[in-house]
């Protein structure tokens, strides 16, 4: 019967195509059919389109545990038939001894028409067609069954339980085109290894680079340090020796100039002014002077008396009789002669005493400089920075520039910037109160605020801001090499009206910066001391500072008629205008017309050498006196003789009433402060050569040939208006100032108005 059933088995597979059967089916059928004797079937030729690999095969193994047997030998006919044993081993041993009739058996060709998926003959018919998702894998398992029992039995091995395995592949790769995929993927893997190594080698050169720079750097870090302590040294060392030759001058004019000695009055000890030897030699030269001026006197009084009348010629011919002793009388000719000697002698002495005077007066100059240098020394040596402290790690502080009631101004060096700078050291007083220190500190604050945001080439800039200890911080403002224009002033008492125009001018410019920003700056403390000169013999170019007393004229504070000043007794009252110190229930309203008080009081102490209004007063003599309240008009010295055109600006510029007065912005419109090239060219008055006024809109450009100076005079009030008749002079517009009198305006010119072509 075992041959009968190796035949069956053998011609079934004949007749059944296994190449089109799925490995893992075949190794089920080798499995089920010939179990541990027999050798599984060796399928060496695979279609194309197989996509199994090894791996699968022996995890299909591992699932369907079939376990593999020796390779079987080859039996003779003889020993093919089946037999029999009351006792069974190994694998018999646990087949069921039930004999079933082999007519109700199966025949094999029907199990593999049973077990074959569709899916898998589809493939077998046409391989390029594509399977199910990877997702349709189904897997199922065939318990053993009395038929399968049976077949067992009837083939004489025991039973090993069937699994049948789905699996779907979507792909339309066959075997070549994976192995280039393959070939293509080890390339590509080859290649990513080279570049990794390559990146790595990289990476560890660019580590090699990063720490060659990085010593490099500190390399030269170390080198910048050194150059910063040889520079620092060399910083200290001429400031030092800067130090020490100006106090040998200043010791020198001690002797020369004066100086401060110590003297008791009762019970305490003051400090008194005592002249130098220069003073004593002009005071003694002005006495000899003032000496010989008197004999001069005496010999013109004696030679008055000496004068021959008519009467004594007339009776000296005739008579022939002389006194005995007595002196021959004076010809007329004589008489001249020595009263021409004696006027000769008077215009030497007071051409001597008038140049004395100018040494006197050069003198006083030297010596109130002389004296704000003592101060100066005075004051450095006595402050706790004196000895080159290096604040915030950057900046070197060299001397000492000046003192102001609680900071001081240093001049410093910026190590980081190379550059100088001037360092404001400002100094609380330890025995303040706490709410004293929080006024002062906001009021500081408030002051760099403002300042930190400007920007022009006409104004000092602000650097940096940084607390040094409790009790002190530090601004640090940019650096002029000059002199402010009080120190310039003093030196040289006037400035000619070119020199002293450029100033204004330039100070204008800065006025006009402050009023177009948002929201615009009231400078509020504008005065020579504040308006620092750049280096050389003459003035040049300007830089306004302080802005401690600025007002900012947000839209909270502002009204039409200007904001309320909070701070009223402060400043420096001879360059305020009238309205600051009014006094009232309500605080006194302010614009930038403030300003230009103050730009006319300047330019008219640069023009004269001195203040218009309360010139030799002190500033308590000035508030006590309503000196200010009283300049309701300016008086122009008559020497030096200055220009038409200088003194109608300074006039604008010192209208009492505001009204009156024109604010920063049209003032810089102002032709006299525009250079020669760009003023305006428009119509003219005939009898002036001034420009005419234009008064219209945009629509009216009628034109006015009135002298512009007797606006004055009529008092025009001046308004801010809606649709205002615009008035300006020339070609300038002025947008903001209207004439609201039209009836003055026609007093001053019944004439018809002509059209400006």
């Amino acid at each position: 019967m075992n041959t009968e059933l190796t035949e069956a088995v053998n011609n079934s597979m004949e007749n059944v195509n296994l190449q089109s059967l799925d490995p893992r089916k075949q190794e089920l059928l080798e499995a089920r059919f010939y179990g541990s004797r027999f050798q599984p079937l060796n399928i060496t030729q695979q279609q194309d389109n197989s996509n199994l690999s090894a791996g699968s095969a022996e995890r299909d193994d591992e699932l369907i545990g079939v376990v593999h047997t020796p390779e079987k030998h080859a039996r003779t006919p003889s020993e093919r038939k089946r037999k029999r044993k009351a006792t069974s081993e190994g694998t018999e041993s646990n087949t069921p001894k039930s004999n079933r009739p082999e007519a109700n058996g199966k025949k094999i060709n029907e199990y593999f028409k049973q077990n074959q998926s569709p899916s898998r003959s589809a493939n077998s018919q046409s391989a390029g067609t594509k399977s199910p998702s990877p997702q349709g894998m189904s897997y199922s398992y065939t318990a053993p069954s009395p038929s399968n029992h049976s077949n067992s039995d009837s083939i004489g091995y025991p039973p090993v339980p069937l699994y049948h395995c789905n699996k779907t592949i979507q792909t339309d790769l066959n075997l070549q085109q994976i192995l280039v995929l393959e070939n293509k993927s080890s390339s590509h893997i080859e290649q990513k290894d080279s570049k990794i190594d390559d990146l790595l080698r990289q990476n560890d050169e660019l580590r090699r680079q990063l720490t060659a720079q990085q010593k490099l750097i500190e390399k030269h870090k170390e080198n910048l340090q050194k150059c910063l302590n040889v520079n620092k040294s060399l910083l200290i060392e001429k400031s030092k020796l800067e130090k020490k030759t100006t106090r040998q001058k200043c010791m020198g004019d001690r002797l020369r100039l004066g100086q401060f000695v110590t003297q008791r009055q009762g019970a305490t000890f003051v400090e008194n002014w005592v002249d130098g030897w220069a003073f004593t030699d002009l005071m003694k030269q002005q006495e000899r002077i003032s000496s010989d001026r008197e004999e001069i006197e005496k010999q013109r009084k004696l030679l008055t008396k000496k004068k021959p009348t008519p009467t004594v010629m007339k009776n000296s011919k005739h008579d022939a009789f002389l006194k005995p002793g007595g002196d021959k009388p004076m010809t007329l000719a004589e008489f001249y002669e020595q009263d021409e000697i004696l006027k000769l002698r008077q215009a030497s002495l007071k051409k001597e005493d008038a140049d004395l005077q100018l040494e006197l007066e050069k003198l006083e100059r030297e010596r109130n400089l002389h004296i704000r240098e003592l101060k100066r020394i005075h004051n450095e040596d006595n402050s706790r920075f004196k000895e080159h402290p290096t604040l915030h790690d950057r900046y070197l502080l060299l001397c000492l520039l000046g003192k102001g009631g609680f900071s001081e101004v240093h001049k410093g060096f910026d190590l980081k910037e190379q550059r100088y700078v001037a360092c404001k050291i400002h100094q609380l007083n330890r025995e303040w109160k706490d709410d004293k220190k929080a006024n002062y500190i906001k009021h500081a604050l408030r002051e760099y605020n403002i300042h930190k945001s400007l920007n022009h080439p006409r104004i000092v800039r602000l650097y940096d801001v940084f607390e040094i200890d409790n009790n002190s911080f530090c601004t640090v403002l940019e650096y002029c090499e000059g002199n402010d224009l009080d120190f310039y002033l003093k030196q040289n008492k006037s400035i000619p009206e070119k020199e002293a125009r450029s100033i204004i001018s330039q100070t204008v410019s800065a006025l006009r910066y402050l009023n177009e920003i948002k929201p615009p700056v009231i400078h509020y403390d504008l005065k020579p001391g504040n308006i620092l000169l750049g280096s050389g013999s003459v003035s040049g170019e300007i830089k306004i500072t302080d802005f401690g007393l600025s007002k900012v004229m947000d839209d909270d504070n502002l009204t039409p008629d200007g904001m309320d000043l909070t701070s009223q007794g402060a400043g420096t009252y001879w360059y305020l205008p009238p309205e600051c110190f009014v006094v009232g229930s309500n605080p006194p309203k302010i614009s930038s017309k403030v300003d230009v008080w103050s730009v006319g009081v300047i330019f008219y102490q640069c023009l004269y050498g001195k203040k218009p209004f309360g010139h030799n007063l002190s500033q308590a003599a000035i508030l006590e006196e309503n000196t200010i309240l009283k300049a309701t008009e300016v008086e122009f010295p008559a020497k030096p003789q200055i220009s038409t055109e200088a003194k109608g600006f300074i006039r604008q510029c010192l209208q009492y009433k505001k009204e009156h007065r024109p604010d920063v912005l049209l003032l810089a419109h102002q032709d006299y402060l525009r250079p020669a090239p760009l003023k305006s060219k428009g119509h003219r008055c005939r009898s002036t050569n001034l420009p005419a006024l234009r008064l219209g809109t945009e629509h009216d450009n009628s034109v006015l040939d009135v002298d512009p100076r007797e606006i004055t005079d009529l008092h025009l009030q001046f308004h801010v208006l809606a649709e205002p008749r615009q008035l300006c002079m020339g070609q300038a517009p002025c947008s903001h100032v209207a004439v609201t009198n039209c009836l003055e305006v026609a007093q001053m010119d019944r004439r018809a108005p002509r059209q400006v072509p």
